[in-house]
């Protein structure tokens, strides 16, 4: 069951929230800008053939970039205040946002794919170089081409910009069907 959206409280309220983009954000655009800083172009936006239509998709490398806004997907760096009105249908919207990204993961992952989650807050003046230094480093890790391609079940989610990186990479070994 879908919960409907409730009438905004105001106009601005209104105006405010459909004003949110979803694609081409100023985090999105830090991050391509990193990654062609560093020389690492040839990459997608937003491509279909992927699962979950990653932001930042390298298909040869079969590395998959999402970069996430703390609000919208509840970072789990961020201590954020849930909204005050209209609780059911915030709470509702923000669990059906984590079960989707949770699936796009696993799907990725089940393919073979290098899944990097890159979170708004850890692009801030103080952490971008270093969680784009990470992100760098992932992208050069996966070797482009047929060496590139892993098996099925061979992927991997990386979480950019806490600690290092090595430490943060968790083997997800998927063995559903895909439907």
């Amino acid at each position: 069951m879908t919960v409907s959206a409730p009438a905004a409280s105001n106009v601005a309220t209104r105006h405010v929230m459909q004003a949110n983009k979803s694609k081409n954000t100023k985090p999105e655009k830090l991050v391509r800008a990193g990654l062609r800083e560093a020389g690492l172009t040839g990459y997608r936006l937003h491509w279909k053939a992927a699962a979950g239509k990653p932001d930042i998709c390298f298909p040869g490398r079969r590395v998959a970039i999402f970069v996430h806004g703390c609000y919208w997907h509840r970072c789990p760096h961020c201590d954020l205040p849930d909204p005050k009105t209209h609780a059911d249908f915030w709470n509702a919207k923000f669990a059906r946002n984590k079960e989707r990204d949770a699936r796009n993961r696993a799907d990725l992952v089940a393919d073979g794919w290098t899944v990097i989650v890159v979170w708004e807050c850890r692009l801030k003046r103080d952490r971008v170089q270093a969680t784009m230094r990470q992100v760098v480093d992932i992208v050069n890790s996966c070797p482009s081409g047929r060496a590139g391609r892993r098996a099925r079940g061979e992927g991997r989610v990386v979480e950019a910009g806490v600690g290092g990186w090595q430490l943060r990479v968790w083997r997800e070994r998927v063995s559903r069907v895909r439907r």
